[in-house]
């Protein structure tokens, strides 16, 4: 017979800053913040915000999922200040810095992370539809 697990009561952690990561690919927005450390607080994207095929890919999905997650850390850690790190080059990126500026919260570094290749391997074939 399968025992029934005890819940692990979380400890309330006040955390004044943390990590914001906006990844913005062409069909969905992840949203993931963090501590200092990098340990994940609350995360969300558009699929999880309700949104199913190409409407994850809107700017308004990527608002929805980046207020749900702010939201979540905010009343759980108490967050105030955030250094965002935005990857990628869909539609969700330039939504989600507004998103996270009119959520009130401190930004206090702005950094795009997207990776650029210094002419790696070479790329796949052109897509013709």
């Amino acid at each position: 017979m399968a025992r029934i697990q005890e819940k692990k009561q979380r400890k309330n952690i006040q955390i004044a800053t943390g990590k914001v990561y906006v990844n913005a690919s062409f069909n969905n927005t992840v949203v993931t913040i963090t501590d200092e450390k990098g340990g994940t607080l609350a995360w969300g994207s558009a699929g999880k915000s309700g949104f199913k095929g190409t409407r994850k890919s809107t700017p308004y999905a990527a608002t929805t999922a980046v207020d749900s997650v702010i939201k979540k850390a905010r009343d759980e850690y108490g967050l105030k200040n955030v250094n965002v790190y935005i990857k990628g080059p869909g539609p969700g990126r330039d939504a989600a810095l507004r998103a996270i500026r009119s959520a009130g919260l401190r930004m206090e570094l702005i950094a795009d992370v997207t990776p650029v290749p210094h002419n790696g391997p070479r790329a796949k074939k052109k897509r013709r539809v």
